[in-house]
């Protein structure tokens, strides 16, 4: 038992570990991004994502200096998975409307977008409750 407790403890220090290494990349990227890095910011994003693979705010930022870039397509597919991990996460509608948008597929934009709004009030009227 008490080899499966300490198994469980430094499990958790490991975990705490990487997740604080996803946060120290993240914010190391976002330093970046406002220097106008941009392509280093892609990557030490990237690096953050691979300590932590379902680290959404790492994802946004990804999206945001890919479609700074214009890498477009790389950036749609990012924000398509942060609504995997996050289906209700109103900004990552957003940024695939706006994504859509830059890529003139409108049909798509203006049904992100619908799901953008469509959230928002949602999530607006569960804090009025």
């Amino acid at each position: 038992m008490l080899e499966f407790r300490l198994c469980l403890d430094l499990f958790r220090m490991t975990d705490a570990n990487t997740r604080q290494r996803a946060e120290d990349l993240y914010y190391s990227a976002l330093d970046l991004m406002a220097d106008g890095h941009l392509e280093k910011a892609v990557a030490t994003y990237q690096e953050s994502l691979t300590a932590d693979p379902t680290f959404t705010e790492a994802m946004h930022g990804l999206a945001r200096a890919l479609q700074d870039l214009q890498r477009f397509d790389e950036a749609i597919e990012v924000a398509r998975r942060i609504t995997e991990i996050d289906p209700d996460d109103v900004l990552a509608h957003t940024s695939l409307s706006v994504l859509y948008q830059k890529k003139g597929m409108i049909p798509e934009a203006e049904a992100e977008g619908a799901k953008a709004r469509v959230l928002g009030w949602k999530q607006q009227l569960k804090k009025g409750t």
